[in-house]
């Protein structure tokens, strides 16, 4: 069995495996528990969580787990808070997904019903008042103040990078860790130094670019599944990985049946780049409604107003089981992933696959 190695001697874990985290609606508090009781690191999505929910989130882990946790927030971009288009551009945007309304018997979401995204400020503050072990964060740097306050309350921060020049700016804000999230990843893109279409690197080429970059451990995510996905990243310089789509397939996960019924499958060793379901650039395995609304990926309004507009398209066709119309996320490593086990029984596997304890791993500098 391999050593924790400096993640391990940074947050108190067993192994150098994180539960990448899910936002909208896909983490679960069980899901968490189950991979921090089993010596990883489970992490939890709560970009969307009202201030009050995040305070009861960070509660109700500390509940389930005695174990170190981390706690996920998207750094937001500028002007993406800004107000909502007007009326009739919403409007527009509405009737272009009138058929997929009527088809589900989903309802559109009124104009005035589209509510703001909870203050990102507010956010962290309720989550640095809350201090849970870890907290981690995707789309940016947290502000000066944020680093200082974890500091001082002993809560460890990791941060995530798509390119070499985010990892920099990352560790030289002091953050603990950096994810080096490769365009293998599933979910959501990250970039926030330069264009999406200018940061995707692959997980294999970004890992031993950052661990030669940056002072802090790095840890892999994007496209890995199994044991040999590890081995390469540790080989490579990650001081850990990051496994997201396969933990999606885990009994405790929030995943819809039509989603998980889709990962591990054949249908999952495609996936795509896409902007249809939230405004943002995310990966997922494509479907009809991706390939019927391919010709407006550019024209779909930013996010959260696409993702407003989405949301009852996403919710009815999970709650009917009809994957075409579901948002797929999933990695490039999609298909080695669907067992249905439970999380901990997963991550057990994982840890068998491991290097052994005498090799060696992690980044030239940590060595």
């Amino acid at each position: 069995m391999s050593a924790p190695g400096r993640l391990g001697d940074l947050l108190g874990i067993d192994h150098p495996i994180v539960q990448g985290p899910f936002g909208g609606g896909l983490s679960s508090v069980a899901l968490t528990a189950a991979v921090s009781e089993g010596g990883g690191l489970g992490s939890y999505g709560a970009h969307i969580l009202t201030p009050d929910a995040i305070t009861a989130l960070v509660t109700e882990l500390k509940a389930a787990t005695s174990r170190p946790f981390a706690v996920n927030l998207w750094v937001p971009l500028e002007g993406e808070r800004s107000a909502l288009p007007d009326h009739a551009v919403f409007t527009a945007h509405a009737e272009r997904l009138r058929p997929y309304y009527e088809e589900l018997g989903a309802a559109a979401p009124a104009y005035e019903d589209v509510e703001a995204l909870p203050d990102f400020d507010d956010q962290v503050d309720a989550l640095l008042a809350a201090a849970p072990p870890v907290i981690s964060f995707v789309m940016g740097v947290p502000p000066r103040r944020v680093v200082d306050e974890a500091r001082r309350r002993g809560i460890a921060l990791i941060g995530t990078a798509t390119t070499v020049d985010e990892a920099v700016v990352l560790d030289e804000a002091g953050l603990d860790a950096i994810v080096a999230s490769g365009s293998d990843a599933g979910g959501h893109r990250g970039a926030f130094l330069a264009p999406v279409r200018e940061s995707l690197v692959g997980t294999f080429s970004l890992v031993p670019q950052i661990a030669d970059a940056v002072a802090a451990p790095v840890i892999a995510a994007g496209g890995i599944a199994d044991g040999r996905g590890i081995r390469a990243a540790l080989a490579l310089g990650a001081d850990a990985v990051q496994i997201g789509t396969a933990f999606l397939t885990t009994r405790e996960s929030g995943a819809s049946g039509a989603h998980k019924r889709q990962l591990g499958t054949p249908a999952a060793r495609t996936t795509v780049l896409t902007r249809l379901f939230s405004g943002r650039t995310a990966r997922g395995i494509p479907n009809r409604f991706v390939r019927d609304m391919a010709a407006y990926e550019d024209a779909v309004p930013p996010y959260p107003v696409q993702n407003a507009l989405m949301q009852p398209i996403r919710r009815a066709a999970a709650a009917q089981g009809r994957p075409e119309y579901v948002n797929l996320w999933a990695g490039q490593s999609a298909a080695l992933a669907g067992d249905g086990l439970g999380a901990g029984e997963y991550l057990a596997r994982l840890v068998r696959e491991l290097p052994r304890q005498d090799a060696p791993f992690g980044s030239p500098r940590a060595r």
